[in-house]
């Protein structure tokens, strides 16, 4: 079916082509009769793995970026992943880049995006998590953050992490207070929390990547996370995202602020700036590119991540995953568990499927 589809989706803006395809999964996944045929279509062996403290029912997930604010996680449990991270969510609402944003780069199998953390905002991310604030149990005197309900039910069939990152108006030396209201928002939802501080798209970000950085955000980060586990009474596992673009020195100063601030594991990579070998004439663009063109940068941070981590924390792997070799290639590389996101652009949600059936 999709071999049929996707030629029309490519006719439209890429952007807009993303929020269609999101929108009917929110639908189909929102319907009791919908979901259960999208499950059975794309229905996958159980593949268990246990990262984290968290038993997952197959290593692959849909990674960040997809689902911003957390519309369609229903829907994409149905195609069968086994966990599905949202976000980037900041604190408050902001719009993002200006468009266009995002280019489809069809001869390489890659997107370029420069999409800069658009967010409808946590509030809106926590309504869509926690049925409870849907129906109003919300508390807002002066200005105070929303009053936090417990989850009761959790209507969807897969391991939930929220990704985070910070406004794009908060300075670099301020960032750690968005970090810590995201961590004490989302606490109560998410099964784990990714700390993006790896996307190329807001101004300064990266910067927090560099060891000293790093070290006193995760730390204080890391303090706060104590603090919901004994309101939540469960581990709260944290991760932290890096990107591909780092030299080796500086993957190995980051993995060391990493491991000294307890953190529960690392994913790699985000997308990357550099454009060695395209064909296609988008590669003038600006923005992180992703897609099969990141297949061998993404496998050698991972293969550094793995040796310099040697087994204290899970490491997992995201970039240029386009095909089930590419997905078992990196589980045998050492990857606990892996995401895809630019693959299902170009071979459909059967990608996830074809993927656990080849483990």
């Amino acid at each position: 079916m999709y071999q049929f589809l996707r030629p029309l989706l490519f006719k439209l803006d890429p952007e807009r082509a993303h929020a269609l395809t999101l929108h009917a999964l929110r639908l189909a996944g929102n319907f009791p009769l919908s979901n259960w045929l999208l499950t059975q279509i794309y229905k996958a062996p159980s593949r268990p793995v246990t990262v984290f403290g968290l038993t997952f029912k197959n290593p692959i997930g849909i990674a960040a970026g997809y689902d911003k604010d957390g519309l369609a996680i229903r829907g994409l449990a149905a195609l069968g992943f086994g966990h599905v991270e949202i976000g980037t969510v900041t604190p408050l609402p902001q719009a993002g880049n200006p468009k266009p944003r995002v280019f489809r780069l069809i001869e390489d199998e890659a997107v370029i995006n420069r999409m800069g953390f658009p967010s409808r905002g946590s509030e809106f991310a926590q309504r869509q998590l926690n049925p409870n604030l849907r129906e109003g149990i919300i508390e807002r005197v002066y200005g105070m953050r929303l009053r936090r309900v417990p989850l009761v039910h959790r209507p969807w069939s897969t391991i939930l992490g929220v990704n985070i990152g910070k406004n794009k108006n908060t300075s670099n030396e301020q960032a750690v207070f968005d970090y810590l209201e995201l961590l004490q928002n989302f606490a109560p939802y998410a099964d784990y929390l990714t700390i993006n501080v790896s996307s190329p798209n807001t101004v300064g970000l990266r910067d927090l990547q560099g060891r000293a950085a790093l070290e006193a955000l995760l730390t204080q980060l890391h303090e706060q996370r104590k603090l919901e586990e004994e309101k939540l009474k469960r581990r709260i596992p944290l991760l932290v995202k890096l990107a591909p673009d780092l030299t080796e020195s500086e993957l190995d100063d980051a993995l060391d602020a990493i491991l000294r601030t307890q953190m529960d594991g690392v994913i790699v990579t985000n997308t990357t700036l550099a454009r060695e070998g395209l064909r296609s004439n988008h590669q003038i663009e600006n923005g992180g590119l992703s897609g099969r063109p990141l297949k061998v940068r993404s496998e050698a941070v991972l293969r550094q991540a793995v040796a310099k981590i040697n087994g204290q924390i899970p490491v997992v792997s995201v970039g240029g995953i386009m095909n089930p070799e590419d997905a078992k290639r990196r589980l045998d590389m050492g990857a606990a568990l892996i995401q895809i996101y630019t693959g299902l652009i170009y071979h459909g949600p059967g990608l996830v499927r074809a993927i656990v059936r080849s483990l």
